[in-house]
């Protein structure tokens, strides 16, 4: 695209063609330079410099790039340059040797493609297309040779170049090979941009795939005239100069495609195409077939808002782009959007992936329009045009970056010119975008920062030039983008330092176009390296150090290959690279764009890094190196204090970062090997040897030059990092170790097979190979490294060993396998974890003086990614044991003890990390309800397995006695024991004591087991209360005095047994007295969540025989108000006998309904005056007697309802008019009265005889009303003679009722006293 800083006048002179290159000169030579085609020469075209021809191998491109200078360790130091990472297929370049023998250079050109999501990368070559992983390895590498079908090229010419096709690839494998990066379940759509002929292979790793489905247009779909275009031609359209217009008007510009759910269709997909006169046509590719539908004509008559008419342009060539907006952004899976670039607007659709496909229009904002907030403002001064080339969206849905160009006119010096630019929107925050929620006209994008201008005045290029322009987004560094231009030229745009800077991906001539750019994938989130495909010279990657240090400022020349920089002078060029290597490293991110915006996470390496980082880190390693050769130290500590070394915690840290680099040193000797062979290499162990040495030089230098003290009082963090890196160097070589003993025991029993099968067959092999893929695909500088050479290098992500078997188990173990090597693969991977977190733990106990206070501090070996791994390994295997029985013992045994120390080091993880939580005061109960199901799992499976082997050896020795039983289970469970003591397994820990029927050894587990919730102790009290061993539980309350009474808190129906042992009467006679009036239906244990008790169903006998014993305890410990606490159970025996005598005057139905509950007062006296019986209507009173006189007062309208209820029990109109007729004496008065309900009340509230528990009835509802003159209807008090007043019968027998309650609260010869009194209020 553009190189920095190139001269003018040299490329003028170049261009006139005086500047001829030399001999040897590593320049590609003009095509006037070259022999026609009829030359003799073997080779066609063959340049007479000697240039290799444009189809050699990749040295000759090499060849071309500087030669990089070399470190000591045999790193490249030259920042600027782009990093190969692997060839074409061998396949693929014999097809381009065939077309460049038939074909001039410059007409055999191809095309190709790169997809993130599947990492594959497509290349059309003649009528051939190439499919292969360019992740892979050279060795592993599996390319798909795709025949594109003859009748594509019937009757059209045009057909056959391979620049005219689009190739969109279908993944439908969604989980992710780690293993081998290349994707196991694929489709493509193939469509030619002109002829619109469409090609669909449903699945090209399938047997069929050489079947593809093929579909051609109409003949109305491809003849369009130029009287289909809307728009005005303007003066940039009429002539072959800059600004000239080349576009056909019915070409298709885009092809985006994508699954259709398999809910409604196997092996389908939908694409969808726009083309230049502004159509949108949707493709439904299935096996059986391809359905074309043309969406313009409903989107038009349907969808359109505004006064846009539905158009999508207003110029010729849009719409541009089609993207698909993120499936985050989509709640329905059975819709997606995508979003339709315009010359003027950004065009928002729904696509319903069902049966009917139908598209919607959703919203549209304007970018291009008066309104300068919203876009790019139009109609400014100097401005002509303004096109809109391409649009991206992030891997989160949420910014959307659109490249623009604009002609613009100098009105001083009327010079013309292009202005590039890249416009960045996001969604308003709170707006919804689905289809349902969007109104009208609503504004759903905004700004995320001002428009960034890439080139402020470049070349004018022909509108072909502009269209031909593509836009990348989502690499390092974070916030670039690449641009592809049509002419094969890369360029890398980057904000920085509140300034555009560009990086040109600008290779030799022989190299060819690139093709196509994507990123790399990254397993952390992150985005990765930008990845090129090129046209000749394979994959290459643009590392992010070369991005920051190789950007220059803009130049005010086109985004095109003439003036590349492979032209330029190479003075000029070192003078520029000298200007890049003068650039402080910064932060990729614009502080200036990100202003108010959530920050990315910090960068690793350099982009984290200021020059006071770079100086403290040199000056650290020329003294160790000094120290190294002198084995001194003197004055260390000061320069490194006043470099300011010691200002950075953690990762960043100098000396973190120098013991990193230490531990990771790449093997310039290893490089001559590969695969298996490094495995069986003592150059492994020898360079990890050497490592370990060198770190623990590390140390003593640190330790002499006072710099560990420093360390470990200022920055724990990093000197618990460079500690870690010497547990991880220890590991690697006892796994090193393990490997070669695995290899050796492997060729004593498979003798038949080479040192290579048998290394490559094991478990830990694969993970090896996973773990070096992962980091050679993340560092592109390791790109042309083997997998395992890397992972022996990188010690320092050792921890990507276990995140490998959390993410790739399933691989590494695969379920096709037999038992057997399922076995064996699994012990063999567990071996190698407990192996490196072992060696980690002696590691660290042995040097435990050079640690700083582990206080916060989580090791490496708790790690979430750790202890992840481990799990998917114990759980592979947990399932494993479960699901076959048949094994044999021996095998079973071996595997019982690898899955065993499995367990072991994975519940120490999670007492690490537990631990580290709590230090930090962090929320930790999450964490450890984890560890507790896990370990519960663990330790229930373990014990399982015991139980099966000394069941299957009894078995093998025949029928043995109980004592030879037992001996066999203690000595199979010792290990298992230990394990389940250690980490609180208090069930397993149980069922050994109950298989082994000890009972002191349960006792000194008891004894030393303590843990968050009380101990084993607690745990064997809940087993022995669930299986209502009640008299085992309380004899344990002899030797566990303190402990029981804890436990029996939540279990007071045997708490007073307890207490009454311990000769604590008063305590034992209120729980007692508790109990026997606790509810039916729970117990107080309940109340606890995680309590094992049973609810308790107590009867109404039961519960007497409580309160007689709480009455008997309460005696018996004479406590200070031992008094009352007699009279309160009394007066409770006394209303428990009441709920049995009114239980027996009840209907049936309801005692059967009450059954033993104990029912409370309250409902007691309800249920009573609910039935409406005589006797039950005098026993409330009963009732109200033996409660408090708080329960009184709170149900004093309660007490009022159960007198108006008394009243109404006899018939008083009749009774009055008796006494009418009959003329009642006083003593006959007297003794019909007696038999009257208020009468009886009225003796057992308000006689002289009357008994309550404590106060009296006058005190909340006096007899009579104290002034019974001045009583009105309107200031009636609360009373019982008030009550009567209410009553229908009042006006006649008011007197008589009266006289009833009266003489009911007086004795026998009391019964002239209603005589005596004055007359009542009705009277």
């Amino acid at each position: 695209m553009f190189s920095p800083g190139t001269k003018r006048s040299n490329f003028s002179a170049r261009k006139s063609g005086r500047e001829k290159p030399t001999t040897g000169s590593p320049v590609t030579p003009f095509t006037e330079n070259r022999k026609p085609l009829d030359d003799n020469s073997p080779i066609p075209n063959r340049p007479n410099t000697g240039t290799p021809a444009p189809w050699a191998s990749r040295l000759s491109v090499l060849a071309r790039i500087p030669p990089a200078k070399k470190s000591d360790k045999g790193e490249e130091t030259d920042p600027i340059q782009p990093v190969y990472v692997g060839e074409f297929p061998q396949v693929l370049r014999d097809e381009q040797d065939v077309l460049l023998q038939k074909h001039a250079p410059g007409n055999a050109s191809i095309s190709g493609g790169m997809d993130k999501e599947t990492s594959l990368a497509w290349v059309i070559c003649g009528n051939k297309l190439f499919v292969w992983s360019y992740l892979s390895p050279a060795a592993s590498r599996n390319c798909i040779v795709l025949d594109l079908p003859p009748t594509m090229y019937e009757n059209e010419d045009t057909g056959r170049s391979s620049n005219d096709w689009f190739v969109c690839l279908i993944n439908w494998d969604r989980s992710t090979n780690k293993v081998s990066p290349q994707c196991s379940s694929a489709g493509i759509v193939a469509c030619n941009r002109r002829t619109r002929n469409l090609v669909y292979w449903p699945d090209i790793y399938s047997a069929t795939r050489n079947e593809p489905v093929v579909s051609f247009p109409e003949e109305s779909e491809v003849s369009c005239s130029s009287s289909d275009v809307k728009g005005t031609p303007t003066k940039l359209r009429q002539q072959n100069k800059p600004g000239t217009s080349v576009t056909r008007s019915n070409s298709l510009n885009s092809l985006i495609a994508c699954v259709v759910p398999e809910a409604h269709h196997n092996h389908a997909s939908v694409a969808l195409a726009c083309s230049s006169n502004g159509e949108l046509w949707q493709f439904v590719c299935c096996p059986s077939g391809i359905q074309r539908r043309k969406m313009y004509e409903d989107i038009l008559s349907k969808n359109s808002q505004g006064n846009d008419g539905g158009q999508f342009f207003g110029g010729r060539g849009y719409p541009r782009s089609l993207v698909w907006q993120s499936r985050s952004r989509s709640l329905d899976k059975s819709n997606r959007q995508f979003l339709l670039l315009t010359d003027h607007e950004i065009q928002c659709f729904a696509i319903e992936l069902s049966s009917s496909f139908n598209v919607s229009k959703i919203w549209t904002h304007e970018i291009v329009g008066t309104d300068g907030d919203l876009g790019i403002q139009k109609d400014l001064a100097g401005q002509k045009r303004i096109w809109p080339l391409d649009l991206q969206i992030d891997n989160d849905g949420k910014v959307i970056t659109i490249l623009i160009a604009i002609f613009c006119k100098d009105r001083i010096t009327s010079s013309s010119y292009t202005e590039y630019s890249l416009l960045t929107m996001q969604y308003k925050s709170g707006v919804n975008v689905s289809s349902e929620c969007v109104q009208p006209h609503e504004r759903i994008l905004e700004k995320k920062a001002p428009i960034q201008v890439i080139i402020p005045k470049a070349r004018l290029e022909d509108e072909q030039f502009l269209f031909s322009m593509r836009l990348k987004v989502g690499g390092k560094p974070a916030g670039s983008v690449i641009i592809l231009s049509g002419d094969g030229t890369a360029t890398v745009s980057h904000y920085w330092r509140n300034s555009t800077r560009l990086y040109q991906f600008d290779l030799p001539y022989d190299a060819g176009r690139v093709l196509d750019a994507s990123v790399f994938p990254s397993d952390d989130g992150e985005d990765g390296a930008w990845a090129v495909l090129t046209e000749k010279a394979g994959v290459w990657a643009i590392p992010e150090r070369a991005v920051l240090l190789g950007g220059v400022e803009p130049p005010e020349r086109s985004l095109s290959r003439k003036g590349s920089s492979n032209e330029r002078s190479s003075l000029e060029e070192r003078k520029n690279l000298s200007f890049a290597g003068n650039i402080a490293p910064r932060r990729a991110t614009s502080e200036a764009w990100d202003a108010g915006d959530k920050q990315r996470p910090g960068l690793t390496g350099i982009a984290r890094r200021n020059a006071q980082d770079e100086e403290s880190e040199a000056l650290l390693n020329q003294l160790f190196h000094d120290f190294l050769l002198s084995g001194h130290a003197d004055g260390a500590f000061d320069k490194l204090k006043t470099s300011g070394a010691f200002e950075r915690e953690g990762e960043t840290n100098v000396f973190a970062r120098t013991s990193k680099s230490i531990v990771d040193t790449l093997a310039k000797h290893w490089t001559t090997t590969r695969g298996a062979e490094i495995v069986t290499s003592s150059v492994v162990s020898s360079q990890l040897l050497e490592k370990q040495q060198k770190h623990k030089r590390f140390l003593q230098f640190l330790a002499l030059s006072k710099c560990h003290e420093e360390l470990c009082s200022r920055q724990r963090h990093a000197l618990h990092i460079i500690m870690e890196h010497g547990e991880k160097l220890a590991g690697m070589i006892q796994l090193r170790e393990l490997q070669n003993v695995l290899n050796q025991n492997r060729a004593s029993g498979a003798g038949a097979y080479s040192t290579t099968e048998m290394s490559v067959s094991g478990s830990l092999w694969d993970v090896i190979q996973l773990v070096g893929e992962k980091a050679r695909r993340r560092t592109v500088l390791l790109m042309d490294r083997d997998n395992a050479e890397v992972f022996y290098s990188k010690v320092s992500d050792l921890d990507e060993f276990f995140y490998c078997l959390e993410r790739d188990l399933n691989y590494i173990i695969s379920e096709k396998m037999t038992v057997s090597v399922l076995v064996q693969r699994a012990c063999e991977l567990s071996s190698a974890c407990v192996t490196l977190l072992r060696t980690a733990m002696t590691c660290r106990n042995e040097n435990h003086l050079w640690y700083p206070p582990s206080e916060g501090l989580t090791p490496w070996t708790c790690q979430e990614k750790v202890r992840n791994g481990l799990w998917s390994l114990a759980y592979f295997m947990l399932q494993l044991v479960k699901e076959n029985n048949s094994l044999d013992d021996t095998v079973k045994l071996d595997f019982h003890s690898h899955l065993e120390v499995l367990s072991d080091v994975l519940l120490e993880a999670y007492s690490g990390a537990i631990c580290a939580k709590v230090e930090r005061g962090e929320g930790h109960k999450s964490l450890l309800d984890e560890y507790c199901n896990r370990r519960d799992e663990l330790l229930e499976c373990l014990y399982q397995q015991v139980k099966d082997l000394v069941e299957g050896k009894l078995q093998d020795s025949g029928e043995a006695a109980e004592e030879q039983k037992l001996e066999i289970f203690g000595k199979l469970s010792s290990a298992l024991l230990s394990l389940a003591k250690r980490h609180e397994g208090y069930k397993t820990l149980w069922s050994i004591c109950c298989d082994l029927n000890n009972t002191d050894l349960l006792k000194n587990l008891m004894h030393d087991s303590m843990g968050p919730k009380r101990g084993f102790s607690y745990f064997v009290f809940q087993q022995l209360y669930d299986n209502r061993q009640f008299s085992k539980l309380m004899r344990l309350g002899e030797e566990f005095q303190e402990d029981l009474a804890i436990f029996l808190k939540q279990h007071q129906d045997l708490l007073w047994l307890h207490e009454i042992f311990l000769h604590q009467f008063s305590e034992a006679s209120e729980t007692l007295h508790v109990l026997s009036l606790s509810p039916n239906d729970s117990s107080a244990m309940d109340t606890e969540t995680d309590s094992f008790g049973t609810t308790i169903k107590t009867s109404l006998v039961e519960r007497r025989r409580f309160l007689n014993l709480s009455k008997v305890a309460a005696l018996a410990g004479r406590s200070a108000n031992f008094e009352s606490k007699v009279k309160r159970i009394e007066a409770d025996l006394k209303i428990l006998n009441l709920q049995e005598e009114i239980m027996k005057l009840l209907p049936d139905n309801e005692r059967q309904n009450i059954g033993q509950q104990l029912l409370p007062p309250v409902d007691l006296i309800e249920l009573c005056l609910k039935t409406q019986d005589r006797e039950l209507s005098l026993r409330v009173f009963d009732i109200f007697a033996w409660t408090s006189s708080s329960f009184i007062k709170s149900n004093a309208s309660l007490l009022e309802d159960c007198w108006r209820n008394a009243s109404n029990q006899d018939d008083w109109e009749r009774l009055y008019q008796a006494s009418v007729d009959e003329g009642w004496g006083d003593e006959e008065t007297l003794s019909i009265l007696k038999d009257t309900i208020l009468f009886q009340a009225s003796s057992r509230c308000y006689g002289l005889k009357a008994e309550t528990f404590e106060g009296n009835f006058q005190e909340v509802l006096p007899l009579r009303l104290e002034n019974s003159e001045q009583v009105t209807l309107k200031n009636m008090g609360s009373s019982v003679e008030t009550i009567l007043m209410q009553h229908k019968d009042y006006p006649d027998a008011g007197k008589l009722m009266l006289t009833s309650v009266m003489l009911g609260s007086a004795h026998s010869d009391m019964i002239s006293i209603v005589e005596e009194e004055g007359p009542t209020p009705m009277e």
